[in-house]
């Protein structure tokens, strides 16, 4: 067990300070976020390149050194080190929170493995933004990032997301939006709701909202520009997978189960263990209900 009084309580080390920066607006960094980075001893960037700009617009005088995926494995010792001889450092990605999609996650075990505060600041953060207007039910979601680029291994983790029926959010390439969307036409059916946003916060920002077939026809015929968040709805219940292996549709399977001496209740149970569906949902498709 871990226990962290963030603010108060004696304290020899530093502390890390994962600091959110804008998605596109500059006008998104927060009055806290730019006092912690000019209060700083050292801020830790995805990009120093791209850190920089953010800095001389806000006229902060900081040193930085870079944290990527590349180099984590020698720069997190560096970075603990820092902060165990009572620096302060800040951790920024390019763009939104730290460790989402982006680098930060090792930084932060390794604080946490030495007692070492870490500290969050609330910000931007592109999924979150992305889902409250997107029109999706804004809860429960699921949060999962970039798919696999390869089609087959796109296909798996989608199959195993098929069941979910939280609102799924994933970040995409807008070259690559197209055929992620026919990926998952294929796999998820063409009827889901989904949204795509892209240049979130920006002047260009866009929504499309329509069902998975309609983004596929709209973008035969139109490029996207650029970062994208694709938001798709869960399933709803009136997706059910048939175990083709049993042969027959999901009521001809209750009645198949009855004709050999089940109640219907008990038929009803065993053909949904049989199918990885809900009781309720053969219940409703075997009386013939309407899907409430």
């Amino acid at each position: 067990m871990n226990k962290q009084k963030s603010f108060k309580g004696a304290q020899t080390s530093g502390t890390l300070y994962l600091v959110p920066t804008p998605i596109g607006n500059l006008e998104d960094m927060t009055f806290r976020a730019v006092k912690t980075l000019q209060s700083a001893d050292l801020i830790a960037s995805e990009d120093t390149r791209n850190t920089q700009k953010l800095l001389n617009h806000f006229d902060i005088q900081v040193p930085q050194k870079s944290l990527h995926e590349h180099n984590y494995k020698e720069r997190v010792p560096q970075l603990v080190e820092q902060l165990l001889t009572g620096q302060t450092i800040a951790q920024v990605s390019d763009a939104g929170m730290p460790s989402i999609s982006d680098p930060g996650h090792e930084l932060v075990l390794a604080c946490i493995e030495k007692d070492i505060p870490v500290v969050s600041l609330p910000g931007p953060t592109a999924g979150m933004t992305a889902l409250i207007a997107s029109g999706l039910l804004p809860q429960p979601f699921l949060f999962y990032g970039f798919l696999p680029r390869k089609k087959k291994e796109q296909q798996t983790a989608l199959t195993a997301l098929k069941s979910q029926e939280s609102t799924l959010i994933f970040y995409e390439s807008p070259y690559r939006v197209a055929a992620t969307l026919k990926n998952m036409q294929e796999v998820l059916g063409g009827q889901r709701k989904a949204v795509v946003c892209r240049e979130l916060t920006k002047i260009h920002e866009e929504y499309l909202r329509g069902t998975i077939d309609e983004l596929i026809d709209y973008l035969e015929t139109t490029e996207l520009k650029g970062e994208c968040c694709l938001l798709v709805s869960g399933n709803d219940g009136t997706e059910l997978e048939i175990n083709e292996s049993i042969g027959g549709s999901l009521k001809e399977q209750v009645q198949a189960k009855i004709d050999q001496g089940l109640s219907s209740k008990a038929a009803i149970k065993e053909v949904a263990v049989l199918n990885s569906v809900k009781k309720q949902e053969v219940y409703r498709v075997y009386h013939e209900l309407e899907n409430e």
